[in-house]
């Protein structure tokens, strides 16, 4: 199933926090703000948070949700414009040239300019937060901001570590991504004042994005440049040992070539070569069965839902992570 299908049930909904979020970068009165902003937007995205805020608002409410939308909308818009702050800042960090098929910030107009539009996008997310006044969200989101940080901090120190655990890499996962997803859907259900529904769109949140992240960090090895938008091999390239490449050091036989060719990140050769034997080998299956596990733990943490459209967009989200890696 594709995405548009999947949103369907909330479609007015995400067509008014994408002219929300494009009225909040353009309506700054610096012109290079206006631009740079517009170009930003232009790439486009998935628009995953805003959409599980949304979704799991309506998922548990059985009427109307028109008493808590503006705040929904608010809250939606700005997880996105901080996930695009991190985006922004991760391109820096990655000295990614290329993202969604276009020149990123930082290859067009330089590193100092996407650092500042980052900080000046996390800074436009928080104002509409607090706007919402409601504390609960407002902890929920700045919460996992600052996780997401940690974990992006402790991935840049635990590159060239050929001793993480599988534990250590999921931790990092939950921190630099999940933590963030979860927080979008206990938002959605603060929003509209359901708190006996937090429990599970935190657990349907958290399991989510470990699955979406496990495959994101697998397309990076065996994906094309043509449906990634960017170059693949950024996360071998940075010395960064995925879930991937770590089923590939527990499934090969030859542990010590595998970590031979790690050592060598800078050579396009060695990264054909590691990207041959993940795909040859048992460790692609092992690490689709590892986005089995988590996409499955997050749809069983909806049982409890009543039945809905927005309930079955939820679950077609989670199957959607998994096809990803499929395809």
């Amino acid at each position: 199933m594709q995405l548009k299908e999947i949103y369907s049930p909330i479609r007015n909904e995400l067509t008014e926090i994408e002219r929300l979020i494009r009225f909040n970068i353009e309506n700054s009165p610096t012109a290079s703000i206006v631009k740079i902003g517009g170009y930003l937007l232009r790439s486009g995205g998935k628009r995953l948070r805003p959409a599980l805020v949304t979704l799991s608002a309506r998922a548990t409410l059985e009427g109307d949700v028109s008493a808590s939308s503006k705040q929904v909308l608010n809250i939606a818009s700005a997880v996105e414009l901080i996930h695009l702050a991190s985006l922004l800042h991760d391109d820096v960090i990655d000295h990614s040239k290329i993202r969604h098929n276009k020149p990123t910030v930082n290859a067009k107009w330089g590193e100092d300019v996407a650092i500042v539009l980052g900080d000046y996008l996390y800074s436009i997310g928080f104002d509409l937060i607090s706007s919402c006044r409601n504390p609960d969200v407002l902890d929920c989101i700045s919460r996992s901001t600052r996780m997401m940080c940690e974990g992006e901090l402790t991935q840049v120190c635990e590159r060239d570590n050929l001793d993480i655990l599988k534990e250590r890499y999921i931790t990092i996962v939950k921190n630099k991504t999940a933590n963030l997803f979860a927080a979008c859907c206990q938002a959605g259900v603060l929003a509209v004042g359901r708190h006996t529904a937090l429990g599970m769109l935190k657990e349907y949140g958290l399991n989510f994005g470990i699955a979406f992240q496990i495959v994101d960090d697998s397309l990076d090895l065996i994906g094309e440049i043509k449906d990634l938008g960017k170059v693949p091999g950024a996360d071998f390239k940075m010395g960064e040992l995925t879930m991937p490449i770590l089923n590939l050091l527990s499934e090969t036989e030859d542990k010590r070539l595998v970590r031979k060719l790690i050592a060598q990140k800078d050579s396009k050769r060695a990264f054909k070569d590691i990207r041959k034997m993940f795909i040859n080998s048992g460790a692609l299956t092992k690490t689709i069965d590892d986005v089995h596990l988590y996409a499955e733990k997050a749809k069983k943490s909806l049982r409890g839902l009543a039945d809905s459209s927005f309930k079955h967009s939820l679950c077609a989200l989670a199957d959607f992570a998994v096809d990803r890696i499929k395809a």
